[in-house]
């Protein structure tokens, strides 16, 4: 009776050995990442004339393990009494310092927490922290070495990324897009963390010029208000104003002189506007200007409707083109460039402003002038006036402090660029092609009204290029003078 235990026991310790050995093994095989995929850290640098500005995302998780400070239950309202113990932390463990050793300033300023996701692990809470980091006089801010240890030092499967958002001299300028410096993590070999090493591209101006004339385009083709302002005031141009009504046509020259006219007077005040603020480094509240542009929407909505100004739209194109000129410098003045690039800043971001412009108002000149010729002009009129005003009045609203889904709306229609250039230019080439076949009914055929004949020549030529014809009526005349 023993053989049978011994043999039954036997198999359960090899079964049991198996069952601890496989997985065992199987765990020792895969990475830690593998096992349980973790979120990982991004710092995103701005390079600017004389400083760097990191934006740092850390995952509340990783960091409350590493930092000691716990931010599982934080929330924004409880975190201002944990924003000395994270700042400290934070200014420890990142070290940047010149080629040659000397170390930076580095303060650490905003704190915020959000919700996020990455791909490869869903969603999580991450820390939000906003740094300066200031190099020595007189030293480069292209080239540094990047100590930072921020969580890696403590968990040792974590990496963090470090890209650039944003670079003036190698053309990264609207903050869409980033490019990969390095990745830090731990050295499994030594437990040390290596410092990166950041050697940036010296760039040009001439990278710096044309991603400003692209920015500037951008933001003209995305700025729903400024186009809306431009616009509305524009759809009465070619009507003529009895009173307090729009009620006949100007003509077609006339018309093309007031678009012309109040086109380049908004140009003329923004351009004037944006250099005065951004070469002044004026500090203007973004807010009050922001309604200013708002208001100077409804207005012209109003005009639209019943005139307010007739025959000054250029005038108060010009005055209300100040306002968002000032509007435009606020993208200049984030910028922290230095005297020379924003100079070329300026030139490059004006040009592009000016040449999307040109391009709407070309688009949109067809159809005011056919528009202005239908009998249901008043009708899209005060449609377009209606819609103009109640997105102003949601503008309006928005910038006074009252959030709306009004302003939520208009805002979101400068995300459909490629659909409102569409728009555009269907019906510029159908509002062509209609009145290219207008005039043609204006004038059918080409017969011309029958001329009266020379009788001399018996009808051969017209009488008024027949030569002989002409010298002898004028010699009878002239026998009948001296008669």
């Amino acid at each position: 009776m023993t053989r049978p235990r011994n043999w039954l026991t036997a198999a359960l310790r090899l079964v049991a050995g198996i069952a601890i050995v496989v997985p065992a093994a199987l765990l020792a095989g895969a990475s830690p990442a593998a096992a349980h995929p973790m979120p990982h850290s991004v710092v995103e640098l701005d390079v600017y004339r004389a400083s760097v500005s990191a934006r740092l995302e850390l995952p509340t998780d990783d960091f409350s393990r590493a930092s000691g400070t716990d931010l599982s239950n934080a929330t924004q309202a409880t975190l201002s009494g944990k924003a000395k113990a994270i700042r400290t932390y934070l200014a420890k463990h990142i070290r940047p310092t010149t080629s040659q050793g000397k170390a930076w300033q580095v303060s650490v300023g905003s704190l915020s927490l959000s919700n996020t996701e990455q791909t490869s692990t869903g969603p999580y809470r991450e820390l939000v922290a906003e740094a300066v980091l200031t190099p020595p006089a007189g030293t480069d801010v292209r080239h540094f070495t990047f100590g930072y240890d921020v969580i890696v030092h403590q968990v040792v499967t974590h990496t963090a990324l470090v890209t650039i958002r944003q670079d003036w001299s190698t053309g990264q300028v609207d903050g869409k897009g980033t490019t990969q410096v390095g990745t830090i993590r731990i050295d499994t070999r030594t437990m040390t963390v290596p410092a990166l090493k950041v050697d940036l591209d010296d760039g040009s101006a001439w990278r710096g010029f044309l991603a400003m004339v692209k920015l500037g385009g951008d933001h003209i083709l995305t700025g729903t208000d400024h186009l809306l302002f431009l616009l509305i005031l524009l759809l009465p141009a070619p009507l003529a104003a009895t009173g307090r009504r729009w009620d006949s046509l100007v003509g077609a020259r006339s018309a093309l002189r007031r678009i012309g006219g109040i086109t380049l007077a908004f140009t003329a005040g923004h351009s004037v506007a944006l250099t005065a603020t951004a070469l002044g480094r004026l500090d203007i509240p973004g807010r009050p200007v922001e309604a200013f542009i708002a208001a100077s929407i409804l207005v012209g909505a109003i005009h639209a409707v019943r005139p307010l100004f007739p025959g000054k739209e250029a005038l108060v194109a010009g005055l209300f083109g100040l306002g968002h000129g000032m509007a435009f410098s606020f993208v200049l003045a984030e910028m922290q460039l230095s005297t020379g690039q924003l100079v070329t800043s300026l030139l490059g971001f004006n040009l592009g402003i000016e040449l999307v412009q040109l391009l709407l108002v070309c688009l949109a000149l067809p159809s005011l002038l056919v528009l202005a010729r239908l009998r249901i002009q008043p009708a899209l009129r005060l449609t377009g006036a209606g819609l103009t005003g109640t997105a102003a009045v949601g503008w309006l609203a928005d910038r006074l402090g009252l959030p709306n889904p009004v302003a939520r709306a208009a805002d979101s229609a400068g995300s459909h660029t490629t659909l409102l250039l569409t728009v555009l230019t269907v019906t510029a080439l159908t509002a062509t092609a209609w009145t290219l076949a207008t005039r043609r009914k204006a004038r059918p055929g080409t017969a011309e009204p029958p001329a009266a004949t020379c009788p001399e020549c018996e009808g051969r030529h017209a009488a008024t290029t027949c030569e002989p014809y002409v010298r002898d009526q004028s010699a009878d005349t002239a026998g009948s003078a001296a008669t």
